[in-house]
């Protein structure tokens, strides 16, 4: 059974539709990243599975507890982590830290050592008297996940975890997050840093207007997003003569002359169910008596996955 999965999940604010029958399964243990143009819904349903909004129909359980019904049982599994954290002034690190522990139930030695421990995994020790109010970005964020790692939670709910930070900050942010998941701890985090997203997760699901487009790993979002693999090509000469030799192979969809900087570049388009290897363009080429100056197939990432299954919509 997946520890979080959302049925139908729907949330309105009147005639706006935020979520629009949502059905998302993340297994114990996954990384899931969820991305979406902003508006899209990513926050909304984190709201939802942290038990800080109530939908407006359908469900969302966290290992197994109904999100509504069961909230008392489900707030013990979670760590939600805002995008923005909220801090009591003239509260240092260590205060703040003993406060939540102390929100938890924790007391005494096993408090200590509970601080101590998740100030140690966040390397945050050498902050334990900064003001919380005078931290940078990237500490106040290592510090909202230190929070929420009091009481060990099996579930972390993170919003935009790396917004506004540093390219440094970014990096231990992201480290901090693999440490967690060897850990086994299932992870949502939502994100528009997308190459980040592509190291650290093992599923992703892509969110717009509310409605869940894809959902499952990276490496199959890949595959659906492949409408045409873009090849990079440049001949020596002869280009009008290699693009009429290009448009006959069976399985290139398109070809294209750009020309840019001085150089002439050809694109073709392969379709990626007609099982055309790759290898066999140049081969006809150099059989066609070309000599092949370049030859690139485009890198395909999340983000142009990304950019091809979304329309740049808001709910």
């Amino acid at each position: 059974m997946p520890i979080i999965e959302t049925i139908n999940l729907t949330k309105k604010y009147g005639e706006l539709t935020a979520l629009d029958n949502l059905n998302l399964s993340v297994e114990a243990g996954d990384c899931f990243g969820f991305i979406g143009p902003n508006g899209a819904g990513k926050t909304t349903t984190i709201k939802i599975l942290a038990t800080l909004l109530k939908p407006t129909w359908g469900e969302a359980r966290i290992d197994g507890h109904v999100v509504g019904y069961q909230n008392p049982l489900i707030r013990p599994l979670i760590g939600y982590v805002p995008d923005f954290m909220g801090a009591y002034d003239d509260m240092v690190v260590l205060e703040y830290l003993e406060f939540f522990a102390s929100c938890y139930d924790l007391h005494g030695a096993q408090r200590r050592k509970v601080v101590g421990d998740v100030l140690d995994l966040t390397e945050l020790h050498h902050k334990s008297r900064t003001e919380v109010n005078s931290l940078s970005r990237g500490m106040s964020q290592r510090l909202s996940i230190a929070r929420v790692l009091l009481h060990d939670p099996k579930v972390l709910l993170l919003d935009e975890p790396a917004s506004g930070l540093d390219p440094r900050a970014r990096i231990d942010i992201r480290e901090l997050l693999k440490e967690l998941r060897r850990m086994g701890k299932t992870i949502i985090i939502s994100s528009h840093i997308l190459h980040e997203l592509a190291e650290l997760c093992n599923t992703v699901g892509i969110i717009e207007q509310g409605q869940l487009l894809f959902s499952g790993t990276t490496s199959e979002i890949m595959k659906r997003s492949q409408v045409g693999r873009v090849i990079h090509i440049e001949v020596e000469d002869r280009v009008k003569e290699a693009v009429s030799l290009l448009m006959q192979v069976d399985g290139i969809v398109t070809v294209d002359v750009v020309k840019e900087e001085g150089a002439v570049r050809i694109d073709c388009t392969v379709d990626p169910d007609s099982g055309l290897a790759l290898s066999e363009i140049p081969s006809r080429l150099v059989t066609g008596g070309f000599r092949i100056k370049s030859f690139q197939p485009e890198q395909l990432n999340l983000e142009t996955a990304f950019m091809r299954l979304t329309r740049g919509l808001v709910s």
